[in-house]
């Protein structure tokens, strides 16, 4: 076919989504591209396959950012997922939503139907909680979300560690109060990895009406004046043009959308001209306004091998028996997420709402999984929540298989390195607690906790992002001068064209970016089959 109802583009988490609801309708047909390739990768399916993944280019298109002066002119690193599934094929697979402070700041910047009470159906649209069953939460969704099957024992020491410096424990992180550590919740169903495509996609492969493409990568978007018409994409080398009779909905993420937005016509006309790129329509918002969770983690050797990961003659043994353990009871080491443990905080007295987020990882994390260590360990993330620093991502050039230019602009604003100083202290005091005396060993990059501006140059020699970009095309209302879309999520200024995706996300979340990119998805299907009175 070369033409269908709705052109969607991008196979992650919120195209998943919208392919699937869509095309729940059997009169209506949809088109879903992915620039990747199919996830039948057992590195997908396999929970501890995110440690092989992150760090390559194995299903993961492994961007880099520009050289970053915050981070003392380092590149940052910035996996996405390049897969049926996006990110969350990838991700470490944790189900954590922000704070209700986030959504109704959506509400109050003008953007109707956002606020928190309004954004909790469709979390729970997306929901099949194993455990937790209450208001906050949903049964019979698509999404299934579990406890770990075989936590390890580390994990009790984290919330002990927690404790005792005054972050409670909680149970639920997603409920009533967020502020509080608890053993990860995750996005798995019977011990294999639940991605958005396998929630939504894998089990409506079979509907007539569902096309989906993979290994296309979209060129452009096609106009007819101001009104989207169809995509140019290629595959195996060669180009196609295919049209569309209600909209195209972009779905390529906070740095796939902005760029294709750009390669078609629709951006500042000022770099577009630079790129030798006729403009469509003039939004300077496009590609402004990116905002990314910075991030900084320590490490410490561990002497409890059997209850962490690490490269040992042990760990071989260990893993050639949970092998057989995960194959016939989805149980056992392969099943974790390594993300184990997580924790909102706040940086001081005076913070009412979480700023900083802890993410226990019972492995030595270092540089993405890039930098190995012949050691067991354990390590924690400090994660600053709500960063006041915002960047960009522009064209490198006219080609579509370029990668775009990112550029974070971690520490931009002076007041996010003074939180973040604050993070690194409570995060270095909760890891050398008594709760970890018995089986904490050295520190990998040790630093004295009184001396600040050592601190401050441990977090611009170590820091990086914790995978949550968002932002850059920003839902808004028409007064602000860098919103790129309403609050349906339609491109100002065009018709049928929509981006549905963490770019449309107008501040970050204090929390994970998943879950709510796959709630914006819930919410804006039922919008455009309500608009289009679609059943």
């Amino acid at each position: 076919m070369d033409r269908y109802d709705f052109i969607i583009v991008g196979g992650g988490s919120a195209g998943c989504v919208l392919a699937s609801r869509l095309s729940e309708d059997p009169s209506v047909s949809v088109c879903l591209l992915e620039a990747g390739g199919k996830d039948s990768s057992p590195f997908i399916h396999t929970p501890v396959g995110c440690v092989v993944m992150m760090p390559t280019k194995i299903n993961n298109w492994g961007f880099e950012t520009v050289p970053q002066p915050g981070l003392n002119g380092r590149k940052g690193y910035q996996p996405r997922g390049k897969t049926l599934g996006g990110s969350s094929s990838i991700n470490a697979m944790m189900y954590a939503r922000g704070h209700r402070y986030d959504y109704d700041l959506w509400g109050s910047l003008g953007n109707s139907g956002w606020d928190y009470e309004q954004c909790l159906p469709y979390f729970k649209k997306a929901e099949n909680n194993e455990v937790l069953n209450d208001e906050y939460h949903g049964q019979g969704g698509p999404l299934n979300v579990a406890n770990l099957r075989s936590p390890s024992e580390m994990v009790e020491r984290y919330l002990n560690a927690c404790e005792s410096i005054g972050v409670p424990r909680n149970p639920d992180v997603n409920g009533a109060e967020q502020l509080g550590a608890m053993q990860t919740q995750v996005t798995q169903r019977n011990g294999e990895r639940c991605s958005a495509a396998k929630a939504y996609l894998t089990p409506n492969l079979h509907r007539p009406n569902l096309t989906v493409l993979t290994k296309a990568t979209t060129h452009k978007v096609l106009f007819e004046g101001k009104r989207a018409v169809g995509v140019e994409y290629g595959l195996k080398d060669r180009r196609f043009q295919i049209f569309c009779d209600r909209e195209v909905i972009l779905s390529a993420g906070a740095f796939g959308s902005p760029q294709i937005l750009k390669l078609s016509g629709v951006g500042a006309k000022a770099e577009l001209d630079k790129h030798g790129i006729e403009q469509v329509h003039e939004l300077p918002g496009v590609g402004e306004n990116l905002q990314d969770h910075i991030d900084l983690v320590h490490s410490y050797k561990c002497t409890a091998k059997r209850d962490t990961f690490g490269v040992s003659l042990q760990m071989a043994a260990e893993m050639s028996k949970a092998l057989p353990k995960w194959l016939r009871q989805r149980e056992g080491k392969l099943s974790s997420n390594f993300a184990e443990g997580i924790g909102f905080l706040c940086s001081d007295e005076s913070v009412s709402v979480p700023d900083l987020e802890f993410v226990f990882v019972v492995a030595v994390v270092d540089d993405h999984a890039r930098k190995i260590h012949a050691s067991h360990g354990f390590s924690s993330h400090v994660t600053l929540l709500r960063p006041k620093s915002t960047g960009t991502v522009e064209l490198n050039s006219a080609d579509p298989y370029d990668a775009p230019q990112i550029d974070p602009a971690f520490f931009k604003d002076p007041d996010d390195m003074a939180v973040m100083i604050k993070g690194w202290k409570k995060q270095y005091q909760m890891l050398n607690s008594a709760a970890f005396d018995e089986v904490r060993g050295d520190c990998f990059y040790p630093v004295d906790p009184n001396d600040d501006e050592a601190i401050e140059q441990d977090i611009r020699n170590r820091a990086d992002t914790q995978y949550h970009p968002i932002g850059t095309c920003k839902m808004g209302t028409e007064q602000d001068p860098l919103a790129v879309v309403d609050n349906e999520l339609s491109v100002y200024g065009l018709e049928n064209l929509r981006v549905v995706d963490a770019s449309v996300m107008p501040t970050l979340v204090g929390g994970n970016t998943n879950a709510p990119t796959i709630m914006i998805a819930e919410k804006i299907a039922d919008v455009i089959k309500k608009r289009m009175r679609m059943p």
